[in-house]
């Protein structure tokens, strides 16, 4: 058993030595990354299975890999490097509890070239996908790296018990030493799908402390937006019940491990698809698994909460490729949900404290980013489940349309007869007569769009006007053949 204790180092490449080293180009540096992971993979395929015990959470293996090979490892065009893998029995375990096998994991991380993506946050982590959009491959700080150590064995138990959750899934934890820099990676699942064109990108907190997307991230082509954005943008995104509950169910429990171990400043990385945009792209991703369906189990989002997405159905002319997106709404259109839990590697120490602190003297306390873990978590829910996500009120709505139905010829006859009553109990009987003999005397006016929305009945099957009169009640009148029907509730 070894050690990274003596490590330095963090994210982007540090020097270690005091000698001038010729740092590793960005094309090295992605061979070695392959190179390592396939050498250190395969050489588990030759242990066997056994249970995890408590010190392999704890054990560092190392292979030093030259240019020109060895009797051990394979030979090279990149500069010689040492590749560090962290408890290598332990990630094999969460890789299988995944579905993930030995070969599926080396072909999709080492047969084609790694992807560079551009970094979405305010991190100096470099990020890379492999190009079956199955894997993201993150640097991370050396702090970083030895929390996530410390985390594993709460990790292991928390994934036994639950399999399915939005928080990260950590396939591999690295280290290159090369040219002499550090570079830790951690291997984790791809939340965003490249293959299908994610409209709107938001990193979210539930925090109004600088949570504005600068100008800078706004230009560009695909900008990820913040807490404020998002209340300017999108106002809501809505679920059915079943979904909703199935959402924050989900997310109360992941808040609640994460508060357990006294982690916050963690986000909700969420991108939105728009389903009904004529111009919705897909991108072309070569020979990708994702294109078949994802391989990796519990990773997509709609399997991650274990939720059956009835909100937003598919239209007839979209795909039945979904890629495991959360059907929602928003307004008109019809949406599909990515997200998941990101920057979990946050541990509310000293240098948070002090920092929280700080922030906590010129502004207000409760709405900086840094905060206490469990105050963090209930205002992360809080905006979660009342700002982001929203619960269509579908069944009240129905129970309405059924008890206040009436009806009315097309022509201007006054609606003081009502066909076929004896369906209807007594009392819905007697309300439907008093408001019918009363609905010349009502003045209507349209709804505002508020209020429209948080009355939209789908009826696109046939024409229909909502009205709001002064005393607050809702009239719908929809028109069917020959005939208008009109009901109506009290707001």
């Amino acid at each position: 058993m070894s050690s990274a204790a003596d490590e330095t180092g963090g994210g982007r490449p540090k020097k270690t030595g005091g000698k001038d080293h010729k740092k590793p180009t960005a094309e090295a540096l992605r061979g070695a990354i392959q190179l390592g992971i396939g050498y250190t993979v395969g050489n588990m395929t030759s242990k066997p299975d056994r249970d995890v015990l408590m010190q392999d959470f704890y054990v560092v293996e190392s292979a030093f890999l030259p240019s020109e090979g060895s009797n051990l490892t394979p030979a090279h065009h990149y500069p010689d490097f040492r590749f560090k893998n962290y408890a290598p029995l332990a990630f094999r375990y969460f890789r299988e509890l995944f579905g993930i096998k030995p070969d599926d994991y080396l072909y999709s991380i080492c047969k084609e070239p790694l992807i560079e993506l551009s970094n979405p946050g305010a991190s100096s982590s470099w990020f890379y996908l492999t190009s079956d959009d199955e894997f993201i491959i993150k640097t991370v700080q050396n702090k970083e790296a030895e929390f996530l150590q410390k985390l594993l064995p709460g990790y292991y138990m928390n994934l036994n018990q639950n399999p399915r959750t939005l928080l990260p899934k950590f396939y591999g934890l690295y280290c290159i030493q090369c040219g002499g820099v550090n570079i830790r990676l951690v291997v984790m699942n791809n939340i965003l799908p490249r293959s299908l064109k994610m409209h709107y990108k938001y990193d979210l907190k539930g925090s109004t402390y600088k949570r504005r997307a600068s100008r800078k991230e706004c230009v560009k082509p695909s900008p990820t937006f913040k807490d404020l954005d998002f209340q300017e943008i999108h106002e809501g995104l809505y679920f059915d019940a079943d979904t909703y509950s199935a959402l924050m169910k989900t997310l109360q429990r992941d808040c609640r491990v994460l508060e357990s171990f006294k982690i916050m400043d963690y986000s909700l990385l969420l991108g939105i698809h728009v389903l009904d945009r004529k111009l919705r792209g897909r991108g072309g991703i070569g020979d990708s698994k994702r294109q078949g369906g994802q391989k990796v189990l519990y990773s997509t989002a709609r399997e991650s909460i274990q939720g059956d997405g009835k909100a937003g159905e598919l239209p007839p002319d979209a795909d039945d490729d979904t890629l495991g997106g959360i059907p929602a709404k928003h307004k008109d259109e019809k949406l599909l949900i990515f997200l998941g839990i990101i920057d979990i590697l946050q541990s509310y120490r000293f240098i948070k404290k002090v920092e929280h602190s700080w922030k906590a003297l010129v502004h207000d306390g409760d709405t900086v980013s840094v905060h206490r873990p469990n105050f963090y978590a209930d205002r992360f829910l809080k905006f979660m489940g009342t700002t982001v996500f929203k619960k269509i009120q579908r069944k009240l709505l129905l129970y309405y349309f059924q008890c206040f139905f009436l009806t009315e010829t097309r022509s201007s006859q006054k609606p003081d007869v009502i066909p076929s009553s004896t369906r209807l109990n007594p009392a819905i009987s007697a309300a439907t007569m008093s408001s019918a003999s009363s609905l010349d005397d009502v003045k209507t006016e349209p709804l505002t769009d508020s209020e429209n929305r948080c009355l939209r009945i789908n009826t696109h099957t046939f024409p229909s006007d909502i009205r709001i009169s002064s005393t607050k009640k809702v009239f719908v009148n929809f028109h069917i053949s020959s005939q208008s029907f009109l009901f109506f509730f009290k707001l």
